[in-house]
């Protein structure tokens, strides 16, 4: 029960952050140009960092190896069928292709929340490293994704409180997903192995092919190099938790 308990906790502290952010960014709109790309960088080092330092030993360890890295993959797959089919990116930047997608993005933005939940929880049940580790991951890409959802809506005609209202409630399916998770957990012997190659894959789709490529986009030399350190800062904030928590696993 108490992985459950820190898998709550994680996900009310990312809706809490995302909130707080959401309602920073509606306050002062200019306020998003200047984090987005920085906070992308780092979500990417973060979750790329991540997928290979922590989740895909741990499945690696636990997982039958002919599973292994065919689960892997099917994460992979999965993600990018996933986001494809809802029309949605996860770091648009305000009106882009919002008049569109803004429905979408509610669907989109619900099933993702649940999933990551779910993914946080069996984390946890693991270990707690491990479970702080996807806790991170999680955020890191969580928290400017619910940014861009803002944006998403209030340009697809939603009015900001509205919108505000609807981003928190929407990533208050971390919870939900969590509770899931847990039950799944606890019923089905198998799910933690077969979720962390899933989370694997499905975090080496969202940092290669959704964040790296936006960052990429920056053309300005000296801009560049700060958000390729961004970058480099998210691998090794995960790397530096590896270390720190290495003997309580």
């Amino acid at each position: 029960m108490i992985e459950l308990i820190y898998a709550i906790l994680a996900g009310l502290t990312i809706s809490l952050i995302s909130l707080a952010l959401v309602l920073l960014v509606s306050l002062r709109e200019k306020i998003l140009d200047d984090i987005l790309l920085p906070l992308v960088a780092l979500s990417a080092g973060a979750v790329i960092g991540g997928a290979f330092l922590h989740l895909l030993p741990e499945a690696i360890e636990l997982t039958e190896e002919e599973l292994i890295f065919p689960t892997i993959l099917i994460g992979f797959i999965v993600f990018y069928i996933l986001e494809k089919s809802l029309h949605h990116h996860h770091v648009n930047k305000k009106g882009e292709h919002a008049h569109t997608f803004h429905y979408m993005t509610i669907i989109g933005a619900s099933i993702h929340s649940i999933l990551d939940g779910i993914i946080i929880v069996a984390s946890f049940v693991v270990s707690i490293p491990i479970g702080i580790a996807t806790f991170i991951m999680v955020a890191s890409h969580e928290i400017p994704k619910k940014v861009g959802d803002f944006g998403v809506l209030v340009y697809g005609g939603i009015n900001k409180k509205r919108a505000i209202i609807i981003n928190f409630i929407l990533s208050l399916g971390l919870v939900i997903g969590a509770i899931v998770g847990f039950i799944i957990s606890r019923n089905t012997e198998k799910a933690t192995e077969i979720l962390l190659p899933l989370a694997a894959g499905g975090f080496i789709y969202i940092g290669a092919a959704d964040l790296l490529p936006e960052f990429r986009k920056e053309i300005d030399l000296r801009k560049s190099i700060i958000v390729f350190e961004f970058f480099i800062l998210g691998i090794l904030i995960m790397w530096l938790i590896n270390i720190v928590f290495h003997h309580v696993h």
